[in-house]
């Protein structure tokens, strides 16, 4: 069949992803830069399209007569609204694996693990967070309503929602720092993070900055944040984001720095942003749910606890701990901090944050203050 330029870019990128085992947004990001002829209109058919086929896959090849191909796949994508799905299984409908969608009926329910389903095929929203330090939020939806659809965000005070979505790393605002992309539940978590001027904070598993970037204004450059990630790019990346958004007083601490032993029982706070399932963020990964193995939640848990263990030698005995995840799965959430209290002397400090993935709302978040008894 004679494909046409974005087809054709369309079905190399899918046919290509799956062997590579890169994320779907880093390796279609290295597609694109690679393939500079493809301009901004096209990337963003192509980028829906890839997206749309990768959540709806598991439906497409019930329909697949023969060995499913991405070709045949789009053909079908291509007639969506055609397909029949009343009759056939529940998690085939909602286009999940069975054994994903098993382990959510479990903890909620099949009506609630369908909704679930269906709401994590949605397109995610499209979020950002006003840098305070050199805005407010109201300053930027003023200079930006007449060119951009937006809205503030419900329960965020430096969120904004954008109706459409933009090159926003492109933009003026973006290079000097006024704004970082970031979900709104990612938003609300990292504000469990309560510092004020002065305070000490570990972000332990830091990542490329994004929370820290969230909570940084409130020190109000007093105070010392420090940022720990085992992956060395991503804190050069945290110290580029540092750098734009204007904040002075954070470091990185890499792996085995030898200045890590002096900073134990100083903390004021201690953020462990851990890794997880990322079962409330499959909008914005589609690919993960592919790859999910039940073996994977136990191993996961594990490691959890291990890097909890090692973050809390850093809180000082008056001190708070922010256990958080991008999960929607008990075992990665109410049962963790269960066993934290149990195990290590701590009580909640405030009852735990929670949300599921929302319709045009917020990712699923969970975030739990606790502090010793």
């Amino acid at each position: 069949m004679r494909h046409s330029f974005r087809e054709h870019h369309l079905l190399s990128i899918l046919s290509s992803f799956a062997p590579r085992g890169l994320p779907l947004d880093v390796y279609m990001s290295q597609y694109f830069r690679a393939h500079t002829a493809v301009g901004s209109k096209d990337r963003k058919w192509i980028s829906d399209t890839v997206y749309g086929m990768t959540r709806w896959r598991g439906l497409l090849d019930h329909f697949c007569t023969e060995a499913p191909t991405w070709e045949k796949r789009y053909q079908l994508f291509l007639q969506m609204h055609t397909l029949k799905t009343e009759s056939i299984p529940p998690h085939i409908r909602v286009s999940f694996p069975k054994i994903y969608f098993q382990q959510l009926e479990k903890h909620y329910g099949q009506e609630a693990a369908t909704s679930l389903c269906l709401v994590s095929n949605e397109q995610a929203p499209v979020t950002l967070r006003v840098n305070t330090l050199k805005i407010s939020r109201e300053e930027l939806f003023e200079k930006w309503k007449d060119t951009y659809s937006i809205s503030f965000c419900p329960t965020s005070d430096v969120g904004l929602v954008f109706q459409q979505k933009a090159n926003f790393f492109a933009m003026e605002e973006f290079k000097n720092g006024l704004f970082e992309v970031q979900d709104e539940g990612s938003q609300r978590v990292a504000h469990l993070v309560a510092v004020k001027p002065g305070d000490h904070i570990l972000d332990y598993c830091a990542g490329s900055g994004g929370k820290t970037l969230a909570f940084a204004p409130a020190t109000q450059g007093k105070g010392q944040i420090y940022l720990h990630d085992i992956r060395v790019q991503a804190l050069e990346e945290a110290k580029k984001r540092l750098r734009r958004a204007g904040v002075q007083n954070a470091q990185v601490f890499y792996p085995d720095d030898p200045k890590a032993s002096l900073l134990k029982k100083k903390m004021d706070w201690v953020l462990v942003d851990a890794p997880c399932s990322g079962s409330g963020t499959l909008r914005r990964n589609p690919d993960m749910k592919w790859k999910f193995e039940l073996e994977m939640i136990p191993r996961i848990v594990q490691e959890q606890r291990e890097i909890f263990k090692k973050a809390l030698d850093y809180m000082s005995d008056e001190g708070r701990i922010v256990y958080a995840t991008c999960s929607i799965f008990p075992e990665e959430n109410q049962e963790q901090v269960r066993y934290f209290q149990e195990t290590f002397g701590l009580t909640l400090a405030s009852e735990p944050f929670f949300t599921f993935p929302q319709s045009k709302g917020m990712d699923g978040f969970f975030g739990a203050i606790l502090k010793k008894r």
